[in-house]
Parts: C-alpha cells; sequence; structure tokens
C-alpha cells in the first residue's frame, strides 16, 4: 500500500518560480520505486510527462520544460522534488507525481498550479 502526497503548487506570476514536492507513504515503500517523474495536465488536454529521473539520478525533460525545470529526488526519503523557474502562462496546470516499481506506477492526487498576471 502506497500514498503519494503532493505539495507546493500555486499561483505564481509569469516569470516566477515554484517548488513542488511528492512523498510516498505507507508499507509498500519499504523496498523503494525505480523511475519517478512528474507529469501535468492542462484543461481539455491529455495527460503529459513533463519530467522523470532514474533509481541513479538520471533526468530526462520535456523539450517545452528543458532549461527552466529541474527534477530531483531523495531515495532516502521516498520523495521527488520539481522546481520550477521561469514559469510561463502555458505552465498551468494540475501537476502529478508518479512512483514507479517494476512495473506498477503510483499516483498523487495532483496539485494546480496556476501561471498568471
Amino acid at each position: 500500500q502506497v500514498q503519494l502526497v503532493e505539495s507546493g503548487g500555486g499561483l505564481v506570476q509569469p516569470g516566477g518560480s515554484l517548488r513542488l514536492s511528492c512523498a510516498a507513504s505507507g508499507p509498500g515503500t519499504f523496498f523503494g520505486f525505480d523511475a519517478m517523474g512528474w507529469y501535468r495536465q492542462a484543461p481539455g488536454k491529455q495527460r503529459e510527462l513533463v519530467a522523470s529521473i532514474t533509481t541513479g539520478g538520471i533526468a530526462n525533460y520535456a523539450d517545452s520544460v528543458k532549461g527552466r525545470f529541474t527534477i530531483s529526488r531523495e531515495n532516502g526519503k521516498n520523495s521527488v522534488y520539481l522546481q520550477m523557474n521561469s514559469l510561463k502562462p502555458e505552465d498551468t496546470a494540475v501537476y502529478y507525481c508518479n512512483f514507479n516499481r517494476r512495473g506498477t506506477g503510483y499516483w498523487g492526487q495532483g496539485t494546480q498550479v496556476t501561471v498568471s498576471s
């Protein structure tokens, strides 16, 4: 049994920054996780991968966020983070964290990020 809880979303002006956090809890976290990632879904659009990171720390980013977002993880805390800089209105979406272990995916409940002046 695994629960993921995100935090750090909110309203920010264009050009601003936010840091999202996601932590896993529950007895199912004992063995840790493989890849972790962040996805987002804007109104009327499909959910898309924003960034992912392997157990060894190799990160992958969507082209739209390269150079602006940074993903990191703390394996000992079963946590993943997303530092978002130079935010744009088109980054507005609900952001979801995703943890994987041996082909099973776990999702958080989502946190709203709104970029607007």
